[in-house]
């Protein structure tokens, strides 16, 4: 959609349309059926592109800056939060699988009708862009709030499928990568709030298995089932850890 017509907008009046285009977006991703009109969409873009590039002292670029920051947090305080609390163990994770998806959809919705503010503010203003304000709100708000117990859930999971269970692999690759997308691609929270503690865990796991087995097996089996352990973990590798994780996980 490119540029409308200039057309002087007061902040109550602008901030009333905005705020009535977030209630019905949040409505939408938490799965109603409901959709924007074009007549809605048209409207609320249109408000905020006006909002945000007229002249002083009627631009209201800070406030919707604010709005919008506001209208993320506020979600993930009054929905999120609340439905993650509830949940435990692998629901726990299938839960926060679902948030982030719905997060990152909402944002894409937000970046549509926000766009003048990255076009025309976030530069001058010298702001983070709003892609990384929605991102670092997820992370203050969600991820250290849950990533104790989600790292436990999924060693919990892992340790199952060590014992021959079936587990969801898809699930688990899913919520693994999320330590991954939290630090935009760097690995700093997938080693330091996952993987450590899944090693120290492996080792343990490994340690007491050994255990048994020397006692109760000869010299080639103990040999055998310790080259199978070492194949399946490089089964788990493949399938849903990183593949920077091998080499220390095979060192257990």
């Amino acid at each position: 959609m490119e540029e409308t017509e200039e057309k002087t907008i007061e902040l109550e009046e602008g901030m009333e349309c905005v705020q009535k285009g977030l209630n019905k977006l949040k409505i939408i991703i938490e799965g109603e059926p409901e959709s924007f009109t074009s007549d809605e969409y048209v409207m609320l873009y249109t408000t905020i592109y006006n909002m945000c590039t007229q002249k002083a002292p009627h631009d209201y670029s800070q406030q919707l800056y604010d709005k919008y920051k506001e209208a993320v947090e506020y979600y993930i305080l009054t929905i999120v939060l609340p439905s993650l609390n509830k949940k435990h163990d692998e629901f726990l994770l299938k839960e926060l699988e679902k948030r982030w998806a719905s997060h990152k959809l909402m944002v894409k919705w937000l970046l549509k009708f926000f766009r003048y503010l990255d076009k025309f503010f976030i530069k001058r203003a010298e702001v983070p862009a709003l892609n990384e304000v929605g991102l670092s709100c997820f992370r203050d708000l969600v991820y250290h709030d849950v990533k104790n117990r989600v790292t436990d859930a999924v060693i919990a999971l892992i340790d199952q499928e060590r014992e021959g269970e079936k587990i969801d692999r898809v699930l688990l690759k899913s919520v693994i990568n999320l330590y991954i997308d939290m630090g935009k691609g760097r690995m700093d929270y997938y080693v330091n709030d996952f993987e450590e503690a899944m090693l120290r865990d492996s080792a343990c796991h490994y340690s007491r298995k050994a255990s048994t087995w020397i006692v109760e097996d000869s010299c080639p089996e103990y040999m055998l089932k310790a080259e199978e352990c070492l194949q399946k973990e490089k089964d788990r590798v493949s399938h849903y850890l990183h593949s920077s994780t091998e080499t220390k996980l095979l060192e257990q």
